[in-house]
């Protein structure tokens, strides 16, 4: 890609619009620029979580597993925005969903079936986990809009549903390595 930014304000978006990586226009409420936002916003929070798990991995040497899968992931979303920006641009690859799906299927098997809905909680890291899980459903929202809007190339939208399972698991793998127990959602009484 090559680019630095030397200057931060261009001063170019003051009226509502913004330039894509091939060049083009679009307003700031574009169905792209929505997807590449809501991306930016799951790899923000992701760093957030993965900051956390640095801070644990101390006390815990097993989340240095978590940390080796989820890091990555920064830089893949990284990537999709890139593929977002520029439409030409394609940098995944199904070999990165298999390797998400090879972890999900570790973890799953560590973890054991899931035998209740879980609520996102337990500790303020298992809860991040769900934010993040929750961010990369509304960002896979956001890229089927666009899909729907200007058909997107490669394996962007099978990515970013599969990092949502990923993160999903990813909670539950982080509460067992705590030492926390899952927070079981209890249904509402029936009146009697």
């Amino acid at each position: 890609m090559g680019f630095r930014l030397s200057k931060i304000y261009t001063r170019t978006g003051d009226k509502g619009e913004t330039g894509l990586g091939d060049g083009r226009r679009v307003p700031k409420d574009h169905p792209r620029v929505e997807a590449i936002g809501e991306v930016d916003t799951l790899n923000s929070q992701l760093g957030l979580l993965l900051a956390g798990l640095e801070e644990l991995a101390h006390s815990v040497p097993a989340m240095q597993d978590v940390i080796d899968v989820l890091a990555p992931c920064q830089h893949r979303l990284f990537d999709l925005g890139g593929e977002l920006a520029m439409p030409e641009y394609q940098a995944l690859n199904a070999a990165e969903i298999e390797r998400l799906e090879a972890a999900i299927d570790e973890w799953n098997e560590e973890v054991g079936p899931l035998e209740n809905f879980i609520l996102p909680g337990g500790s303020s890291l298992i809860a991040q986990a769900h934010v993040c899980r929750s961010l990369a459903r509304s960002a896979e929202r956001r890229c089927q809009h666009l899909n729907a809007v200007e058909p997107l190339n490669g394996v962007g939208l099978a990515y970013i549903n599969r990092l949502s399972d990923l993160l999903f698991v990813a909670a539950r793998i982080i509460a067992r390595r705590q030492g926390v127990a899952e927070i079981l959602w209890e249904p509402a009484k029936k009146p009697e």
